[in-house]
């Protein structure tokens, strides 16, 4: 169990990080189309988009269900925000409407990020609930 337990965290871990990069070059991709965010909205994406994940990250050493748990809000909150802005609303944030020129770096990115949303939701449910079992 505990082996098993290990490569779910590690794969988590991956998926968190991965998160992240892909995240870093989508922001690339919308600064350079020039794809501007409201106030709220950039505060999502530093806040829970960004920082979440992270800080979940991290809590899962001294805390693992707590630290998975705050993963899995969100990466869940990130993929329905990412879902909605970049596929459903018909906005300059939907991928349709970004430049020409950057459009497939950003649907691309939009596109993995939703994955990586979906993987580390998963994961870390998994992981906080094995936790629960073990504990």
């Amino acid at each position: 169990m505990n082996r098993h337990i290990n490569r779910v965290r590690r794969w988590l871990i991956a998926a968190v990080l991965s998160h992240l990069v892909i995240s870093i070059v989508h922001g690339m991709a919308h600064t350079a189309a020039q794809v501007p965010l409201s106030r709220a909205a950039n505060l999502f994406v530093f806040i829970v988009i960004l920082a979440g994940p992270l800080a979940g990250l991290a809590l899962t050493w001294p805390a693992e269900r707590i630290g998975s748990w705050l993963i899995a809000i969100t990466m869940a909150g990130s993929f329905v925000f990412g879902l909605v802005n970049h596929f459903v609303f018909d906005s300059p944030d939907h991928v349709a409407h970004v430049d020409r020129q950057w459009r497939t770096l950003f649907t691309t990115t939009a596109v993995l990020l939703a994955l990586t949303e979906m993987l580390g939701t998963a994961l870390a449910i998994r992981l906080a609930r094995e936790r629960e079992t073990v504990s």
